[in-house]
């Protein structure tokens, strides 16, 4: 489309769950439900296309920056960004990197960032290049910091493998946590931990977290507490899949740990289910970046139908319902164009995201 083109799209936008129009006009990058008068007029450049569409999808946890090794470089941060703007997603939720992406910013071709800064975790209690790696003392003064650098959102390790123990146990003391996150809270972000087991929950929750990654420790104990406090989960099933391949290659040495691991995959979809059953807020990530490929929202998003979700449930984790929660606009007059227009209806059956028409970006057809 050239500069000062009208893309009008026609079918079924499914500006939420229940609100479906007919069409939509994208003018200087934005949206509108109104003809623009200028339509019809010998000199303008109309585009017309069909189909159904959603908001530019979400990749509530992702890392862009990152691979098993550490930060990448912008080359491969590049590939990343347009392996899951090809697939729709639009709008990522970039849950901690050791690589500076803010030059992303600035290019209209790829995808929009909410950052999370760079994790934060224990000495020696989490993949190597990661993470600031710190002791209880240092962990609200550095919250504060990427608190500062982020996009309204810090990322703390909650637990992981001990070695002297064998097993999974939690990273901090509670004390520590509550300085921590009354520091992020007082500069205006939100915190969310990765957490695998139910130990380093209570703590956390007991210091106001305000999301928590993976959340595979649920508990019948916690559920009740997450749902009252309103504190969401990213469920990330399409990592707890690689669960059983970790405890395979770790059980020789840490065969506590292994059979933790494997329990927590068997029940995935249970404890997922039964989150959802007691009004959690769940929305879609995948964990891209680390050892997993980008682009797998369309996969997660069919996970969460096989936990329990129904199909506009899941969409709404991965569109509308994930767009609120990370502040930004979806459908809206006056909104930027940021969308996906498909063949068929995701409603009736999600694995249609993994197969868009069109994506448009910033108003501009990008895949």
């Amino acid at each position: 489309m050239s500069d000062g083109a009208v893309l009008h799209v026609r079918g079924r936008v499914l500006v939420g769950p229940e609100d479906v129009r007919d069409e939509l006009w994208v003018v200087d990058g934005r949206v509108t439900f109104s003809r623009p008068a200028a339509v019809g007029a010998a000199s303008e450049d109309v585009r017309t296309v069909g189909g159904w569409v959603l908001p530019g999808l979400v990749d509530a946890h992702c890392h862009v920056g990152l691979d098993a090794h550490g930060a990448v470089d912008a080359a491969t941060s590049e590939k990343q960004a347009i392996t899951d703007r090809d697939t729709g997603t639009l709008l990522l939720r970039d849950a901690g990197s050791a690589a500076d992406t803010r030059w992303i910013d600035e290019r209209e071709d790829l995808p929009r960032i909410v950052r999370a800064g760079r994790h934060i975790a224990r000495t020696r209690r989490y993949i190597r290049n990661y993470a600031h790696e710190i002791e209880p003392g240092d962990l609200a003064a550095y919250v504060r910091a990427e608190a500062r650098r982020g996009d309204g959102w810090v990322k703390l390790v909650g637990d992981w493998i001990d070695r002297e123990h064998g097993d999974l146990t939690a990273c901090w003391p509670g004390d520590a946590l509550a300085e921590a996150i009354a520091a992020a809270h007082e500069e205006g972000a939100r915190v969310t931990a990765h957490c695998f087991a139910a130990e380093s929950l209570p703590d956390l929750l007991a210091a106001g977290i305000d999301c928590v990654e993976h959340a595979t420790g649920l508990t019948e104990e916690l559920i009740p507490v997450f749902a009252e406090r309103g504190v969401a989960i990213v469920p990330t099933l399409v990592n707890i899949a690689t669960f059983p391949q970790l405890a395979a290659g770790g059980e020789a040495k840490f065969p506590a740990w292994a059979a933790h691991m494997r329990r927590l995959h068997e029940r995935r979809y249970d404890t997922v289910g039964a989150a959802h059953d007691a009004g959690i807020p769940i929305y879609v990530g995948t964990d891209a970046g680390g050892s997993l490929a980008h682009g797998l929202v369309a996969e997660e998003v069919a996970e969460l139908v096989k936990a329990g979700l129904d199909p506009a449930e899941a969409l709404s984790a991965a569109s509308w319902g994930a767009r609120a929660w990370l502040g930004r606009p979806g459908l809206e007059e006056g909104a930027p164009a940021d969308f996906v227009v498909y063949a068929e209806d995701p409603r009736a059956d999600v694995r249609v995201l993994a197969d868009p028409r069109l994506v448009v970006l910033r108003g501009r057809p990008v895949a």
